[in-house]
Protein backbone atom coordinates (compact mmCIF):
# COMPACT_ATOMS: atom_id res chain seq x y z
CA UNK A 1 0.00 0.00 0.00
CA UNK A 2 1.21 3.61 -0.75
CA UNK A 3 0.06 6.90 -0.52
CA UNK A 4 -0.09 9.79 -3.26
CA UNK A 5 -2.74 12.22 -4.00
CA UNK A 6 -4.47 14.87 -6.38
CA UNK A 7 -1.60 17.30 -6.02
CA UNK A 8 -3.16 19.89 -8.14
CA UNK A 9 -5.30 20.65 -4.68
CA UNK A 10 -1.77 21.56 -3.63
CA UNK A 11 -1.52 23.75 -6.13
CA UNK A 12 -1.85 24.00 -10.50
CA UNK A 13 1.91 24.52 -10.69
CA UNK A 14 3.63 21.04 -11.36
CA UNK A 15 6.76 22.50 -9.17
CA UNK A 16 4.36 23.16 -6.05
CA UNK A 17 2.46 19.46 -6.77
CA UNK A 18 6.42 17.90 -6.82
CA UNK A 19 7.23 20.30 -3.47
CA UNK A 20 4.44 19.01 -1.83
CA UNK A 21 5.08 15.40 -2.62
CA UNK A 22 8.13 15.76 -1.40
CA UNK A 23 7.63 17.50 2.07
CA UNK A 24 4.99 14.44 3.04
CA UNK A 25 7.18 12.06 1.87
CA UNK A 26 6.02 10.45 -0.83
CA UNK A 27 7.10 9.06 -3.93
CA UNK A 28 3.64 9.21 -6.06
CA UNK A 29 1.58 11.76 -7.53
CA UNK A 30 -2.10 11.12 -9.03
CA UNK A 31 -1.97 13.39 -12.05
CA UNK A 32 -5.12 15.21 -12.88
CA UNK A 33 -4.51 19.57 -13.96
CA UNK A 34 -1.18 20.79 -13.82
CA UNK A 35 0.55 23.81 -14.69
CA UNK A 36 3.88 23.87 -16.55
CA UNK A 37 5.24 27.33 -16.35
CA UNK A 38 4.95 29.27 -19.81
CA UNK A 39 1.98 27.13 -20.59
CA UNK A 40 -1.81 27.17 -19.22
CA UNK A 41 -3.04 24.74 -16.59
CA UNK A 42 -4.59 21.37 -18.39
CA UNK A 43 -5.38 18.04 -17.56
CA UNK A 44 -2.32 15.86 -18.22
CA UNK A 45 -3.67 14.09 -20.95
CA UNK A 46 -4.64 17.95 -22.38
CA UNK A 47 -1.34 19.97 -22.27
CA UNK A 48 0.81 20.62 -24.84
CA UNK A 49 4.03 18.23 -26.35
CA UNK A 50 6.50 20.53 -25.41
CA UNK A 51 4.98 21.22 -22.03
CA UNK A 52 4.70 17.11 -21.22
CA UNK A 53 8.32 17.03 -22.27
CA UNK A 54 9.25 19.76 -19.45
CA UNK A 55 6.91 17.73 -16.82
CA UNK A 56 8.75 14.59 -17.50
CA UNK A 57 12.04 16.32 -17.41
CA UNK A 58 10.66 17.24 -13.83
CA UNK A 59 9.30 14.33 -12.34
CA UNK A 60 12.57 12.16 -13.60
CA UNK A 61 14.80 15.06 -11.61
CA UNK A 62 12.60 15.25 -8.29
CA UNK A 63 12.56 11.33 -8.34
CA UNK A 64 8.44 11.22 -8.05
CA UNK A 65 6.67 9.10 -9.95
CA UNK A 66 2.89 9.12 -11.95
CA UNK A 67 1.18 6.48 -10.32
CA UNK A 68 -2.22 7.67 -12.12
CA UNK A 69 -4.10 9.50 -14.40
CA UNK A 70 -7.12 11.57 -13.13
CA UNK A 71 -8.24 11.89 -16.74
CA UNK A 72 -11.58 13.73 -17.52
CA UNK A 73 -12.94 10.82 -19.66
CA UNK A 74 -16.43 10.38 -18.93
CA UNK A 75 -17.25 12.88 -16.24
CA UNK A 76 -20.20 14.56 -15.56
CA UNK A 77 -19.28 17.52 -18.34
CA UNK A 78 -19.56 14.44 -21.20
CA UNK A 79 -22.98 13.43 -21.99
CA UNK A 80 -24.33 10.21 -23.09
CA UNK A 81 -26.41 11.52 -25.88
CA UNK A 82 -23.61 13.45 -27.09
CA UNK A 83 -20.98 12.00 -29.48
CA UNK A 84 -17.97 10.47 -27.86
CA UNK A 85 -15.34 12.05 -29.73
CA UNK A 86 -13.64 13.91 -26.98
CA UNK A 87 -13.15 11.19 -24.77
CA UNK A 88 -11.69 8.91 -27.24
CA UNK A 89 -9.49 11.74 -28.14
CA UNK A 90 -8.63 12.09 -24.89
CA UNK A 91 -7.89 8.16 -23.99
CA UNK A 92 -5.72 8.06 -27.62
CA UNK A 93 -3.82 11.26 -26.00
CA UNK A 94 -3.35 9.89 -22.41
CA UNK A 95 -2.29 6.17 -23.54
CA UNK A 96 1.59 7.06 -25.27
CA UNK A 97 1.93 9.55 -22.36
CA UNK A 98 1.28 7.10 -19.46
CA UNK A 99 3.67 4.42 -21.56
CA UNK A 100 6.32 6.76 -20.94
CA UNK A 101 5.86 7.46 -17.47
CA UNK A 102 5.53 3.92 -16.40
CA UNK A 103 1.90 4.68 -15.27
CA UNK A 104 -0.50 1.71 -14.91
CA UNK A 105 -3.95 3.14 -13.86
CA UNK A 106 -5.96 5.74 -15.45
CA UNK A 107 -9.40 7.22 -13.50
CA UNK A 108 -12.29 7.34 -15.99
CA UNK A 109 -15.83 8.01 -15.40
CA UNK A 110 -19.68 6.49 -16.75
CA UNK A 111 -21.16 9.65 -18.49
CA UNK A 112 -23.40 12.18 -17.04
CA UNK A 113 -26.61 11.00 -15.03
CA UNK A 114 -30.04 11.55 -17.56
CA UNK A 115 -31.26 14.36 -14.47
CA UNK A 116 -35.37 13.39 -15.31
CA UNK A 117 -34.84 10.76 -17.18
CA UNK A 118 -35.91 7.37 -17.00
CA UNK A 119 -33.76 5.94 -19.93
CA UNK A 120 -30.04 6.41 -18.54
CA UNK A 121 -29.28 4.84 -22.43
CA UNK A 122 -27.27 2.12 -20.26
CA UNK A 123 -26.50 0.37 -23.53
CA UNK A 124 -24.84 2.93 -24.98
CA UNK A 125 -22.70 3.85 -21.77
CA UNK A 126 -21.57 -0.12 -21.85
CA UNK A 127 -20.70 -0.20 -25.04
CA UNK A 128 -18.59 2.95 -24.99
CA UNK A 129 -17.10 1.81 -21.52
CA UNK A 130 -16.07 -1.58 -23.10
CA UNK A 131 -14.37 0.42 -26.13
CA UNK A 132 -12.56 2.50 -23.69
CA UNK A 133 -11.33 0.09 -21.63
CA UNK A 134 -10.01 -2.24 -24.85
CA UNK A 135 -7.74 0.64 -25.30
CA UNK A 136 -6.34 0.83 -22.16
CA UNK A 137 -6.00 -3.01 -21.62
CA UNK A 138 -4.13 -3.49 -25.24
CA UNK A 139 -2.09 -0.92 -23.74
CA UNK A 140 -1.34 -2.69 -20.40
CA UNK A 141 -2.84 0.22 -18.62
CA UNK A 142 -6.00 -0.72 -16.09
CA UNK A 143 -8.82 1.72 -16.21
CA UNK A 144 -10.66 2.32 -12.61
CA UNK A 145 -13.80 3.20 -12.63
CA UNK A 146 -15.18 6.39 -9.62
CA UNK A 147 -18.48 6.65 -8.41
CA UNK A 148 -18.58 10.33 -8.76
CA UNK A 149 -21.61 11.93 -10.46
CA UNK A 150 -21.93 9.62 -13.44
CA UNK A 151 -23.89 6.62 -14.14
CA UNK A 152 -22.04 4.41 -12.21
CA UNK A 153 -21.86 6.54 -8.94
CA UNK A 154 -25.99 6.71 -8.89
CA UNK A 155 -25.72 3.86 -6.51
CA UNK A 156 -23.82 0.88 -5.72
CA UNK A 157 -26.37 -1.46 -7.77
CA UNK A 158 -25.19 0.84 -11.30
CA UNK A 159 -21.40 0.41 -10.00
CA UNK A 160 -21.78 -4.11 -10.48
CA UNK A 161 -24.22 -3.42 -13.64
CA UNK A 162 -21.46 -1.67 -15.25
CA UNK A 163 -19.29 -3.94 -13.97
CA UNK A 164 -21.22 -6.80 -15.42
CA UNK A 165 -21.34 -5.43 -18.61
CA UNK A 166 -17.66 -4.32 -18.88
CA UNK A 167 -15.16 -6.68 -18.72
CA UNK A 168 -11.73 -5.98 -16.89
CA UNK A 169 -12.91 -2.79 -15.71
CA UNK A 170 -11.69 -1.94 -11.88
CA UNK A 171 -12.63 0.36 -9.20
CA UNK A 172 -11.53 3.19 -7.76
CA UNK A 173 -13.84 4.18 -4.70
CA UNK A 174 -14.03 7.59 -3.83
CA UNK A 175 -15.10 7.77 0.41
CA UNK A 176 -16.46 10.74 0.18
CA UNK A 177 -18.79 11.04 -3.29
CA UNK A 178 -21.68 8.57 -1.47
CA UNK A 179 -22.04 11.31 1.18
CA UNK A 180 -23.21 14.09 -1.34
CA UNK A 181 -24.51 11.77 -4.03
CA UNK A 182 -28.36 10.63 -4.06
CA UNK A 183 -29.26 7.01 -4.14
CA UNK A 184 -31.32 6.22 -7.07
CA UNK A 185 -32.29 2.93 -6.16
CA UNK A 186 -34.74 4.25 -3.55
CA UNK A 187 -37.77 6.56 -4.32
CA UNK A 188 -37.85 10.19 -5.19
CA UNK A 189 -36.92 12.75 -2.98
CA UNK A 190 -33.53 10.90 -3.10
CA UNK A 191 -32.26 10.23 0.15
CA UNK A 192 -28.25 10.51 0.39
CA UNK A 193 -25.88 7.34 -0.26
CA UNK A 194 -24.67 5.11 2.43
CA UNK A 195 -20.38 5.13 2.00
CA UNK A 196 -20.30 1.83 4.09
CA UNK A 197 -22.66 0.17 2.07
CA UNK A 198 -21.30 1.22 -1.08
CA UNK A 199 -18.09 0.06 -0.01
CA UNK A 200 -19.11 -3.39 1.16
CA UNK A 201 -20.92 -4.22 -1.84
CA UNK A 202 -18.29 -3.23 -4.51
CA UNK A 203 -14.42 -3.48 -2.37
CA UNK A 204 -13.99 -6.69 -4.25
CA UNK A 205 -13.55 -4.74 -7.23
CA UNK A 206 -11.61 -1.57 -5.73
CA UNK A 207 -8.12 -1.52 -6.78
CA UNK A 208 -7.27 2.46 -5.88
CA UNK A 209 -9.02 4.58 -3.18
CA UNK A 210 -9.64 8.40 -3.34
CA UNK A 211 -10.17 9.53 0.62
CA UNK A 212 -12.41 12.23 0.55
CA UNK A 213 -14.51 13.00 4.24
CA UNK A 214 -17.04 15.73 4.27
CA UNK A 215 -20.85 16.14 6.24
CA UNK A 216 -23.96 16.91 4.46
CA UNK A 217 -26.07 19.94 5.38
CA UNK A 218 -29.59 18.94 4.63
CA UNK A 219 -31.17 22.25 5.24
CA UNK A 220 -28.28 24.22 2.77
CA UNK A 221 -28.60 21.61 0.38
CA UNK A 222 -24.51 21.69 0.71
CA UNK A 223 -21.51 19.64 1.95
CA UNK A 224 -18.90 20.79 4.05
CA UNK A 225 -15.53 19.57 3.62
CA UNK A 226 -13.44 17.79 6.33
CA UNK A 227 -9.73 16.15 7.35
CA UNK A 228 -10.52 12.43 6.76
CA UNK A 229 -12.13 11.20 9.89
CA UNK A 230 -14.39 13.80 10.80
CA UNK A 231 -16.64 13.74 8.33
CA UNK A 232 -19.45 11.24 7.45
CA UNK A 233 -17.71 9.19 4.97
CA UNK A 234 -16.25 6.41 7.10
CA UNK A 235 -12.72 6.77 6.45
CA UNK A 236 -11.46 5.03 8.62
CA UNK A 237 -13.71 2.31 9.04
CA UNK A 238 -13.00 1.42 5.51
CA UNK A 239 -9.42 1.95 5.72
CA UNK A 240 -9.24 -0.04 8.60
CA UNK A 241 -11.54 -2.99 6.48
CA UNK A 242 -9.39 -2.99 3.58
CA UNK A 243 -6.16 -2.53 5.56
CA UNK A 244 -7.11 -6.11 7.55
CA UNK A 245 -7.75 -7.78 4.46
CA UNK A 246 -4.66 -7.53 2.54
CA UNK A 247 -5.52 -4.41 0.60
CA UNK A 248 -1.73 -3.09 -1.41
CA UNK A 249 -3.22 -0.44 -3.57
CA UNK A 250 -2.55 3.57 -3.61
CA UNK A 251 -4.65 5.58 -0.71
CA UNK A 252 -4.89 8.91 -2.46
CA UNK A 253 -6.44 12.12 -0.93
CA UNK A 254 -8.58 14.33 -2.39
CA UNK A 255 -8.99 17.04 0.12
CA UNK A 256 -11.45 19.65 -1.17
CA UNK A 257 -10.98 21.42 1.81
CA UNK A 258 -9.26 24.88 -0.02
CA UNK A 259 -10.40 23.83 -3.82
CA UNK A 260 -12.68 21.69 -5.40
CA UNK A 261 -11.73 20.49 -9.02
CA UNK A 262 -15.02 21.11 -10.90
CA UNK A 263 -15.97 24.43 -9.02
CA UNK A 264 -14.53 27.69 -10.46
CA UNK A 265 -16.52 29.21 -8.00
CA UNK A 266 -14.05 28.47 -5.07
CA UNK A 267 -11.02 30.11 -4.66
CA UNK A 268 -8.03 29.44 -2.41
CA UNK A 269 -5.37 31.29 -1.11
CA UNK A 270 -2.11 29.50 -2.86
CA UNK A 271 -0.57 29.26 0.77
CA UNK A 272 -3.52 28.23 2.28
CA UNK A 273 -4.45 25.90 -0.17
CA UNK A 274 -0.63 23.93 0.21
CA UNK A 275 -0.60 24.27 4.03
CA UNK A 276 -4.34 21.83 3.79
CA UNK A 277 -2.77 19.81 1.27
CA UNK A 278 0.07 18.86 3.32
CA UNK A 279 -1.72 18.95 6.69
CA UNK A 280 -4.43 16.41 4.95
CA UNK A 281 -1.93 14.13 4.07
CA UNK A 282 0.33 13.97 7.56
CA UNK A 283 -3.56 13.17 8.58
CA UNK A 284 -3.94 10.70 6.65
CA UNK A 285 -0.65 8.79 7.16
CA UNK A 286 -1.21 9.20 10.65
CA UNK A 287 -4.61 7.41 10.75
CA UNK A 288 -3.30 4.27 8.94
CA UNK A 289 -0.61 4.14 11.11
CA UNK A 290 -2.71 4.04 13.70
CA UNK A 291 -4.74 1.63 11.89
CA UNK A 292 -1.98 -0.92 11.53
CA UNK A 293 -0.87 -0.54 15.09
CA UNK A 294 -4.65 -1.52 16.41
CA UNK A 295 -4.72 -4.27 13.84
Amino acid sequence: MFLTGLADEAGAPLKTQIEATKELGWENIEARNVQVEGFETCNMHDIPDKAFDIAVEALSEAGVSINAFGSTIGNWAKKIDEPFDSSLAEAKRAIPRMQRLGTKQIRIMSFAIREGEADQMEEERFRRMRELTQMFTDADITPVHENCMNYGGMAWPFTLKLLENVPNLKLVFDTGNPVFNADRTKPKPYPKQDPWEFYTNVKDHIVHVHVKDLVWDTEKDDATYTYPGEGDAKVRRVLKDLISNGYDGGISIEPHMAVIFHDTTVEADPREQYDNYVEYGRRMAKMIDEIKAES
